[in-house]
């Protein structure tokens, strides 16, 4: 078992990760209250029933799974249930799930009676590399994602990679390529294992860790990104924009990403890079409306002022961040796509 601390100060918490850690969430997380606990209809249900035997007072909200349940709906639906158990302050929630889950959860955490603990099982790859730690929770409205949100962090996370044996190869890519995404900006060997290496059981322990102790590190460098946490956004704003774009085709978060980290890459990365996502399963071009998705870029958190901030990696571990108008960014999109 392998433990990190993410030191935010009176916010700072434990993150725990190792096999089989999910029946042992009760050494870890103080369940000895009113435990409201939150998964989808994707995650095995033993799970969060795992999580319910260790409670003396527990019930579980099963919410549907995918991105639609990040909805103003969905979030009003675990507040009047929240209030239906009787919640009070010094309870919490406990998201068992992916990315969903984890956001909406934190979320509803964050706004019940001014805020609650919630504790976080990230259960999916890309939950588990990334958005499990930082408190950055939200939900999506008007079609545009994480819209609405706070900055809430959990009082623990415990990361199981055996909750990862009942996902599909097309989840786990998706996942890693968070990790890839941090590995190009912050670690050039990380990156440099994804070029060597099938990630698999045996090594996927280690890239977990790796990618957690990047962003541990952002995190605590820049906690309400206002500067350094924006490299984590590497491949997002035009990522973002395609994922809203592809909606209704079902495109996953990390094969938005994938071709997001396309444009904002330099041609010698790009060469190294498209061998890696076309190993891993990845997008490495894009085909669909690509002014459609450009469409979304103005509505991204990161514009200001009509100013994007985004992203660049010249050399793999290592970043730049250019301040673009938005138009100038586009005009660099379709140029890529041309």
């Amino acid at each position: 078992m392998k433990k990190l601390h993410l030191d935010l100060s009176e916010r700072g918490y434990d993150i725990y990760v190792g096999r089989g850690l999910l029946s042992e969430c009760k050494k870890y997380f103080n369940l000895s209250r009113k435990v409201f606990i939150v998964t989808d209809s994707g995650v095995p249900s033993e799970y969060a029933q795992t999580v319910r035997s260790m409670c003396d007072d527990a019930t579980v909200v099963t919410v549907p799974m995918g991105e639609g349940s990040k909805s103003p709906e969905t979030y009003t639906y675990l507040l009047e249930k929240m209030i239906e158990f009787g919640m009070t302050r010094s309870d919490c929630a406990v998201a068992v799930g992916g990315g969903v889950v984890g956001d909406l959860t934190g979320f509803a955490a964050a706004s019940y009676m001014r805020g609650i603990d919630f504790y976080n099982i990230p259960t999916t790859v890309l939950s588990q590399v990334d958005s499990s730690i930082g408190g950055k929770v939200a939900i999506n409205l008007g079609g545009i994602k994480n819209i609405v949100g706070a900055f809430h962090q959990p009082k623990g996370v415990i990361i199981d990679p055996d909750t990862l044996k009942t996902l599909p190869k097309r989840q786990i890519a998706n996942g890693l390529c968070e990790a890839l995404k941090m590995s190009l900006t912050s670690d050039g060997e990380l990156f440099g294992l994804f070029e060597r290496e099938e990630i698999n059981e045996d090594n996927i322990e280690d890239v977990i860790v790796r990618s957690l102790m990047i962003k541990k590190a952002v995190v605590e460098a820049d906690e309400r990104e206002g500067g350094l946490r924006r490299i984590l956004n590497f491949g997002h704003t035009f990522g973002h924009a395609v994922e809203a774009a592809e909606e209704l085709r079902g495109y996953y978060h990390g094969e938005c990403v994938a071709i997001g980290m396309l444009v904002t890459s330099s041609e010698s990365v790009k060469a190294r890079l498209i061998p890696v996502l076309k190993r891993l399963g990845l997008p490495y071009s894009y085909e669909g409306d690509v002014k459609g998705a450009l469409g979304f870029i103005s509505h991204d958190k990161k514009c200001e002022g009509g100013k994007v901030s985004v992203v660049f990696v010249d050399e793999p571990g290592s970043f730049r961040i250019e301040k673009m108008n938005t138009e100038d960014f586009i005009a660099h999109i379709e140029k890529a796509f041309s």
